[in-house]
């Protein structure tokens, strides 16, 4: 495979015969991207694709001409010049900054559907960052899926703030229960809701066609599979692990749980009663039990004021 290109500026001739832009020369320039290594980064997308053939020069052209350029001026003002630096509360107010932005050619403030697409640029920036690229992007999921699903919808998400994961991580390499250390570090991998991490199978993770994994699972509120998404290897180690801890115990689980990733055995105690011994899928009621423990043994606390 060729080197990259040097430079800010590149010259890139269309060669595909199939393609409607066909001998057209198009001019990369990416001198506007003030970060260097957010720079490099979209120029590694830029070229990988083009050679990989994933994405047509025309569509690269848009993305990088128009709507990352909407991306690197929000950058601009909140002083950001790493992708990795990225957090839930900077794809809020990304967001909000685009509610306010100015078509150029129409002097009207940006349609839904051009909104839509910068933020999707960025989206596309980062996942494919996850499969080639993991060190230059967050290590949690920072969108929340939801983001531009209805015309003129409000849509408000709450985050756990950045300074109360970082307790949760602290405290998480302690922690002796595997099924709540390995479902918290499955849960920010890919901001899934618990409901849907308990119906994880153990066959989520697959192969990508070109490098590393994705994970597959079911949305059950929308009653809908969610598309493949690339995972970090921090997230693919904790499946393994939690297959690996329930390796015995699925020989005897119940069978329409035989394939459910968080299996355990009910104790006595608990609203079960008479089913106390019986291997099965793990109740939202327990995870949550677990959750409030750990939350209270660690002390973690949101050191922002209630308002």
């Amino acid at each position: 495979m060729a080197s990259r290109l040097d430079g800010d500026v590149w010259n890139i001739v269309d060669n595909d015969k199939d393609s409607q832009h066909y001998g057209r020369n198009f001019k990369f320039d990416f001198s506007y991207i003030s970060s260097e290594e957010i720079k490099d980064v979209v120029k590694d997308y830029v070229w990988q694709n083009y050679r990989v053939g994933n994405k047509s020069l025309n569509r690269l052209y848009q993305e990088v001409t128009s709507h990352f350029n909407t991306f690197i001026r929000f950058a601009d003002v909140y002083k950001i010049d790493s992708l990795k630096s990225l957090s839930n509360l900077d794809i809020d107010n990304y967001i909000s900054f685009l509610h306010t932005q100015i078509s150029a050619k129409s002097k009207k403030p940006l349609t839904y559907n051009s909104q839509k697409i910068a933020l999707d640029t960025l989206k596309s920036v980062i996942r494919w960052c996850q499969l080639h690229r993991p060190n230059d992007v967050p290590t949690t999921e920072i969108f929340t899926g939801n983001e531009y699903i209805g015309v003129n919808r409000k849509l408000k998400i709450d985050f756990i703030p950045d300074d109360v994961v970082a307790q949760i991580n602290e405290a998480l390499k302690t922690e002796e229960n595997p099924y709540l250390k390995y479902g918290i570090i499955i849960l920010q991998s890919t901001g899934m809701r618990i409901g849907d991490l308990l119906k994880l199978r153990i066959d989520c993770i697959k192969p990508h066609l070109i490098s590393g994994y994705t994970i597959e699972w079911t949305q059950h509120k929308g009653r809908k599979n969610k598309a493949p998404m690339p995972v970090r290897s921090e997230c693919v180690a904790a499946i393994e692990k939690l297959i690996e801890v329930t390796s015995e115990l699925r020989e005897k689980c119940i069978e329409k749980d035989k394939d459910i990733l968080l299996i355990n055995t009910i104790t006595s105690g608990n609203k079960y009663g008479s089913e106390a011994g019986k291997i099965c899928a793990i109740s939202q009621s327990t995870f949550h039990w677990w959750l409030e423990i750990f939350i209270r043994d660690n002390n973690i606390k949101d050191a922002k004021p209630m308002l």
